[in-house]
C-alpha cells in the first residue's frame, strides 16, 4: 500500500459493530458538536459521561451500543468525556439505558452544565471509606481475637468496602455479564475473594485505595485535557458592540452577529474574529498563531479572538460567530483529533486486550495448581490469585497512550501548530524529507525592490528614478507597485498612458515618451546591447525579476524585483538539516530562480517550471527515494501533492478555513521554524510513550513475581498499579511543559 492510502485511511471514520452500520467519526467538521457548547442539531444530541475515561470504558460502551438499531453514528470525545449519538429520540432513550446499565452516569450537556459538581462528595466518600478501613485494619491488628471485636471489624470493613465501591461493583458486575474482563469487574472478583478467605481488613484496605487512586488519577488525566478547554478560556464571554444610535454596549460574545461593529480597548483581549475598520495597534497574536512578537494592525487587517489589543483602541467588523472563530475551530479540530489512534495506541488497546485474560488465565492456574506444585495451602494459593488479580488491571497501561498524546496535541496548539490527529504526531518523528513551496512559504510573498541601477550619464539620478516612480505608481501589477513602494517619490502627471500587456507600460512625462517594462520589450525596442544583456543576466541568476526603464533611445535604469528569503526560513531549514531532514522546494517559478531561492535558505534541491501535477510526481519520487516524505504548502494550490505526501503541512492558516481542512498539520501562522518543532514534539512524544509501556509492565512484571513467588499483599498491589497509573499520567504531562533536544532517530 502506498504511504498516502494509509494516511487517508486513517482519516477514516472508524467502523462500529451496530446493526446500523454506524460509524464512529473521529475527523473535524465545521458542523462538529463543540463541548462548551450545548447542542442538539437535527437528531444528534451530546451527552457526558463523567466516568469514562479511558479507551477501554469507551469500547464497553460501544460494544453495548452495537446491537441497537438505528444508530447512524456515535462520536467519542474521550478528552472531554462526551459521545454523540445520531439516532432518533426513541432510539438515543434505548442507547442511554444500555450506557446506564453498564453503571455509567449519562448526562444531557445543557443538564449537565447546570450540575452541582460531585467531585467533593466522592473524595469525601473516598475518605470515609479509608478511615472505615483503617479502622477495620486497627481491630484486626490490636483487639483480642473474640467474635464481638472480629464482627465489628467485619462491619467497618463491609461498610468501608460499600462507600468507596459501589461503582466499582456496579460497573465490574455489567461487564462480568457481558463475559469481559475489565479493570472493575477484577478489583471486584478480588475484594469479594479476600473478605470470603477472612482478609476482610485487607479488602476493605484495597478497595478504599482504589477508589482514591481513580480520583487522583482522574483529575491528573484532567490536568492534560484542560489544557485544550484553557484555550477556550482566552476568548473573553462579551464584546463591546456599536449600537444604532451609535453608543456602545456589552454584549454576550455568543449573541453578537456577522457584520456588527465591535470595539476592543488597549490591554483587552479580542473577542471575536473581524477586520479592522478604524485604529491601529499593536496585536499579540501568540494564543492562536504562536508568534512571540507582537503584529501591527491597521484598516483592512484581521484580527482573531483570544489575542491581545496591546497599544490602542481597534474597531473592528465582526467576520464570524462565537463557535466558529479561528480559535474556536482549533480548539475543536484538537478535540477531535484526540479521538483518532496513534499507532502506539492501537498497539497497546490490542495488547491490552490479549494481557488482561492472560493474567486472569495465570491466577486461575496459581489458585488451583499452587498447592500441588508448591505445596502452599489451598487459602494461600487462592489469595496470591486475588493479588494477581488486582495486578491484571490494564488501567496504567491503557492510560499510557491516551495521555501522552493529548498532551503533545494540547502542547502543539499552544505553539500555533495544529496537528489533526495523534497520528500525525506520532508519524512526524519519521520524515526523512520535506517538500517546500517557495512563495508565501520560504520567501515572504510579497515582492520588494532590492536593487537600482541608473544607467544614463545624461540624466539627473533623482530625474530618472522619479520617472519610474511615476510610471510604476499608476500600474496595479505586482511588480510595478514593488517599485513605485521601493523607490518612495512623489508622482509626476503623465500624459497618453498605455498599457502593454505582458510586457510594460508607456507614457508621456516632461516632454519624453518613456516606458517601463521587461527585457521583452526591451528587445522589441531595439533597445539592448551586450552590455544590458550582462547586467540583466546577473540578476536573473540570483532569482530576481528585471524590470527597465528607458527613452525611445536609450535605456535609463534597471530595477530589479525579488520575493525574498525570510529570515525564519534560514533558520529553519538549519534546523531540519539538524534533524537529518533533506529539504527540497518545488516551485512554478523558473529554474534560475529556484536555484536562486533555494541557495539562499539553505535548501538541499531546487525544481521550477513545475505545474501541479509535476509537483505529485516530485513527491512520489521524494518517497521512494529517502522515505516518509512531507509537503508543505498553501493548502488549495498544492492540493495533490498534500494529498500525496506522508503529511501535509498548511502554511499561514490562521483564519483560513480550506488550509485548515486540507492538511494533516497547520502552522496559524507562516513561520517555517514550526515545523522542526513539530519533528522535536513528535520524538519527544514517541519517547515518552515508550517510557510509559515500559513502565507500566516492567512495574507490573515485577509485582507478577512478586505476587507468585514473594510476599506481595493486595494492598501493595493497589498502590504499584495506581502508583503505575500516576507515574504515566506525570510523564505524559511533561510534553505540556517541553520540547524534546535535536535528536536523531
Amino acid at each position: 500500500m502506498p504511504p498516502h492510502a494509509e494516511k487517508h485511511r486513517s482519516n477514516e471514520p472508524e467502523r462500529c459493530a451496530c446493526s446500523g452500520g454506524c460509524t464512529t467519526d473521529t475527523t473535524s467538521t465545521q458542523d462538529a458538536p463543540r463541548v462548551s457548547v450545548s447542542h442538539s442539531s437535527g437528531k444528534s444530541s451530546v451527552f457526558r459521561i463523567p466516568a469514562m475515561d479511558c479507551p477501554n470504558e469507551e469500547n464497553d460502551i460501544r460494544k453495548a451500543l452495537a446491537g441497537i438499531d438505528g444508530i447512524r453514528s456515535l462520536r467519542f470525545e474521550l478528552a472531554a468525556r462526551t459521545l454523540t449519538i445520531d439516532a432518533e429520540q426513541s432510539v438515543q432513550k434505548s442507547a442511554l439505558q444500555a450506557i446506564r446499565q453498564l453503571g455509567f452516569e449519562v448526562l444531557p450537556i445543557e443538564h449537565e452544565q447546570t450540575e452541582v459538581p460531585s467531585g467533593l462528595g466522592e473524595i469525601s466518600k473516598a475518605l470515609i471509606a479509608l478511615a472505615l478501613a483503617i479502622g477495620a485494619e486497627a481491630l484486626d491488628f490490636f483487639a483480642p481475637d473474640t467474635l464481638l471485636f472480629k464482627g465489628l471489624g467485619m462491619a467497618l470493613a463491609a461498610a468501608a468496602i460499600a462507600f468507596s465501591g459501589f461503582s466499582t461493583y456496579r460497573k465490574g458486575l455489567s461487564a462480568l455479564r457481558r463475559g469481559q474482563l475489565n479493570m472493575n469487574a477484577l478489583m471486584g472478583v478480588a475484594v469479594t475473594g479476600a473478605f470470603l478467605i477472612g482478609q476482610w481488613p485487607e479488602a476493605a484496605m484495597v478497595m478504599a485505595l482504589y477508589a482514591i487512586a481513580e480520583l487522583i488519577e482522574a483529575r491528573s488525566v484532567d490536568r492534560a485535557r484542560n489544557a485544550i478547554k484553557g484555550l477556550l478560556a482566552l476568548a473573553p464571554e462579551t464584546a463591546e458592540i456599536r449600537q444604532g444610535d451609535g453608543g456602545w454596549l456589552e454584549t454576550p460574545a455568543d449573541k453578537v452577529v456577522i457584520g456588527a461593529l465591535a470595539r476592543v480597548k488597549p490591554g483587552a483581549r479580542i473577542p471575536l474574529d473581524g477586520r479592522v475598520t478604524a485604529g491601529s495597534s499593536a496585536v499579540n497574536q501568540a494564543p492562536v498563531t504562536g508568534e512571540s512578537i507582537p503584529v501591527d494592525k491597521t484598516t483592512g487587517d484581521p484580527v482573531f479572538a483570544g489575542t491581545i489589543n496591546e497599544t490602542s483602541t481597534l474597531e473592528f467588523e465582526v467576520t464570524a460567530a462565537a463557535n466558529n472563530t479561528t480559535l474556536a475551530r482549533i480548539i475543536h479540530a484538537v478535540e477531535a483529533a484526540q479521538g483518532t489512534r496513534a499507532p502506539t495506541q492501537r498497539f497497546v488497546d490490542r495488547f491490552a486486550a490479549i494481557y488482561t485474560p492472560a493474567i486472569f488465565a495465570i491466577a486461575v492456574a496459581v489458585a488451583i495448581c499452587g498447592p500441588w506444585l508448591f505445596d502452599w495451602m489451598w487459602t494461600q494459593a487462592l489469595y496470591k490469585a486475588l493479588v494477581l488479580l488486582v495486578i491484571a488491571c490494564p488501567c496504567a497501561l491503557v492510560i499510557a497512550t491516551p495521555v501522552t498524546v493529548v498532551s503533545g496535541l494540547a502542547a502543539a496548539a499552544q505553539r500555533g501548530i495544529l496537528i489533526k490527529g495523534g497520528v500525525y504526531l506520532e508519524e512526524a518523528r519519521k520524515l526523512r524529507a520535506i517538500a517546500l513551496d517557495k512563495t508565501g512559504t520560504i520567501t515572504e510573498g510579497k515582492p520588494r525592490l532590492v536593487a537600482t541601477e541608473v544607467l544614463s550619464p545624461f540624466d539627473p539620478e533623482a530625474k530618472v528614478l522619479s520617472w519610474a516612480a511615476s510610471l510604476a505608481g499608476h500600474s496595479d501589477h505586482p511588480v510595478s507597485k514593488a517599485i513605485a513602494t521601493g523607490l518612495n517619490l512623489p508622482e509626476n502627471g503623465l500624459t497618453d498612458f498605455t498599457a502593454l500587456p505582458g510586457r510594460g507600460i508607456e507614457a508621456r512625462l516632461d516632454g519624453h515618451t518613456l516606458i517601463l517594462g521587461n527585457h521583452r520589450l526591451i528587445e522589441d525596442r531595439g533597445l539592448c546591447s551586450p552590455e544590458i544583456e550582462a547586467r540583466l543576466a546577473v540578476h536573473e541568476s540570483q532569482g530576481r525579476t528585471a524590470t527597465l526603464l528607458a527613452t525611445e533611445d536609450r535605456v535609463l535604469a534597471i530595477f530589479a524585483v525579488a520575493d525574498t528569503i525570510k529570515e525564519s526560513s534560514r533558520e529553519a531549514i538549519t534546523d531540519l538539516h539538524r534533524l537529518g531532514v533533506t529539504s527540497v522546494m518545488l516551485t512554478g517559478d523558473n529554474a534560475a530562480t529556484a536555484v536562486s531561492i533555494a541557495r539562499q535558505a539553505g535548501i538541499d534541491d531546487a525544481r521550477g517550471n513545475l505545474l501541479p501535477e509535476d509537483k505529485l510526481t516530485a513527491i512520489e519520487e521524494l518517497q521512494g527515494r529517502f522515505g516518509p516524505t512531507a509537503m508543505t504548502g498553501d493548502g488549495i494550490n498544492d492540493a495533490p501533492a498534500l494529498a500525496r505526501a506522508d503529511i501535509g503541512v498548511a502554511m499561514g492558516a490562521a483564519g483560513t478555513d480550506t488550509a485548515m481542512e486540507a492538511a494533516d498539520v497547520v502552522i496559524m501562522n507562516d513561520d517555517l521554524r514550526r515545523i522542526p518543532e513539530t519533528i522535536r514534539l513528535s520524538r519527544q512524544t514517541h519517547a515518552v510513550l515508550w517510557q510509559n509501556i515500559a513502565l507500566a509492565l516492567g512495574i507490573k512484571a515485577v509485582f507478577l513475581g512478586l505476587a507468585v513467588f514473594g510476599s506481595a499483599t493486595m494492598w501493595m498491589a493497589v498502590f504499584a498499579d495506581m502508583g503505575a497509573s500516576l507515574l504515566v499520567v506525570a510523564n505524559g504531562l511533561r510534553t505540556l511543559r517541553t520540547t524534546a533536544p535535536p535528536t536523531r532517530d
